[in-house]
């Protein structure tokens, strides 16, 4: 006997096509296009599956779904919706749908996810969630790309659930913010978010802000100071450049994860914890660990779920979203309204963004605070990106000069974090950005020869040597043509 599945769209082309790929895989498929004939059959107890779409001519799928689940709490829901937010993922996840299909699909992907479906359902289910509210024009996450969806069905996931989280992504992808959505949506949304940048703080003081100190425990610990474990307990921690902790922290952060226990510094009983951790970086921890920088057993504990930003470059279709986000939140702030003209945005989509959405944020706050014309154009945002002054192609312009090209490096860095200032150690992230390829390239010119390029760079060779397994370098000898 073939299994049933219910069919709920109102667009007729994409219920034929799912008819008739459904049929051809051996199911039984009941098309409609409104909600009161799928809840009819629902309420009847019949169908195995039921896919819906969001927005619907007589109703919202959202609004029945927690009826269904209460009625028929095995029967597998999987969502389709075009709105592809991250909002509208997180409350399909919370009525109880099974799965989140973001409009347009894959086919194979659906037969895939129905087969998933009823293959589970036999298994036992969550109780139901309570409905989310209607979201508003503020959503924590912003964009439409295919990349981004993916992203979103992953914390749909991950909501209701303790695991363990590690965000990776360039600076300025907005680790913070998917920390913060997966706290403020998930089941510690009624504890505190506290979060810790390891590369803002001197490093002998990070132990005693993570775990805290008793009075007297160092010299000027004058009172009892508690840490960023206890001020979380039963919500969320957040471990943002975990790349830049100390070993010795770090053996100390593995043996809390281990033992989920802690000593304050200076203090004799333990102290149970109770906090979802989420870590972040920008880092390459699998190189750091190679390089002996960062603990192997500590990375596999925090890497449980990892979960990757992409860079603005790789999702450009979001860049108008984005913008106009930002705009809108600016005019929530007392500035006054403004669009960006569609030239101006394909300009903008065309800009490398070496800050991401960081860079991007600044740069509208910029525009909207600095000019008068209630349109930005073209000629507006490609002063302020100083494109014209970009060489089209490397060596276009003659050979660089080292110095302008720090100074531009240093000058996008300061403008990526403004009004701020970047984090501290911004004179050793600028060398390490010279010191390697200067080496690297001065190997690969004395064919590999450590000898010559420690003599060439005017380096003592275990220097040299220290330098390589620092950075990295993979060294290729061969023969040099004179």
């Amino acid at each position: 006997m073939s299994r049933v599945v219910l069919l709920a769209d109102d667009d007729a082309a994409i219920r034929m096509v799912l008819n008739q790929a459904l049929t051809r895989a051996g199911y039984e498929v009941r098309p409609t296009g409104n909600i009161s004939t799928m809840w009819n059959w629902v309420s009847r107890g019949e169908g195995d599956v039921l896919i819906t779409d969001v927005a619907m001519p007589d109703g919202n799928a959202f609004e029945v779904m927690p009826k269904i689940k209460k009625l028929r709490p095995d029967l597998p829901m999987i969502v389709m919706s075009a709105q592809n937010t991250f909002m509208t993922a997180i409350r399909a996840s919370e009525v109880g749908a099974y799965e989140y299909l973001p409009k347009p699909f894959d086919i194979t992907e659906v037969l895939s996810v129905v087969a998933r479906a009823l293959a589970d359902a036999k298994k036992p289910t969550n109780a139901e969630r309570k409905a989310a509210e209607e979201p508003g024009e503020t959503m924590p996450l912003v964009g439409r790309s295919t990349a981004m969806q993916d992203i979103y069905r992953a914390l749909a996931r991950l909501m209701q659930t303790d695991l363990t989280v590690m965000i990776t992504g360039e600076s300025g992808t907005g680790k913070e913010l998917v920390a913060r959505a997966l706290h403020d949506f998930g089941k510690r949304r009624n504890g505190p978010f506290v979060a810790i940048n390891m590369a803002a703080i001197p490093r002998d003081l990070i132990e005693a802000e993570l775990f805290g100190h008793e009075k007297g425990a160092f010299t000027g610990a004058n009172t009892r100071s508690s840490g960023r474990f206890e001020q979380a307990e039963g919500g969320t921690l957040f471990l943002d450049e975990i790349g830049d902790m100390p070993m010795d922290a770090q053996t100390r952060l593995l043996r809390v994860l281990q033992e989920g226990e802690y000593t304050m510094v200076g203090g004799r009983s333990s102290i149970k914890t109770n906090v979802r951790i989420v870590a972040a970086t920008h880092r390459d921890l699998s190189q750091m660990i190679r390089q002996g920088l960062f603990r192997e057993d500590l990375y596999y504990r925090l890497n449980v779920v990892p979960i990757r930003l992409p860079p603005l470059r790789e999702r450009v279709d979001d860049v108008g979203d984005l913008a106009a986000h930002f705009l809108r939140v600016a005019q929530r702030e007392g500035e006054p309204v403004k669009t960006i003209s569609a030239d101006a945005i394909r300009l903008m989509q065309n800009y490398s963004w070496p800050g991401n959405v960081r860079e991007l944020e600044n740069l509208v706050r910029r525009l909207s605070a600095l000019y008068a014309d209630e349109s930005i154009s073209a000629e507006i945002v490609q002063n302020e990106l100083n494109i014209t002054e970009r060489p089209s192609s490397p060596g276009a312009a003659g050979p660089m000069d080292v110095s302008m090209a720090v100074e531009t490096h240093v000058g996008q860095l300061l403008r990526e974090y403004e009004p701020s200032l970047p984090p501290p150690g911004l004179y050793q992230r600028v060398i390490d950005k010279v010191e390697a390829p200067l080496i690297a390239m001065a190997l690969n010119a004395c064919g590999g020869n450590q000898i010559k390029a420690a003599d060439l760079l005017g380096l003592n060779r275990n220097t040299l040597r220290k330098k390589i397994r620092t950075h990295s370098i993979e060294i290729v000898k061969h023969s040099r043509r004179n």
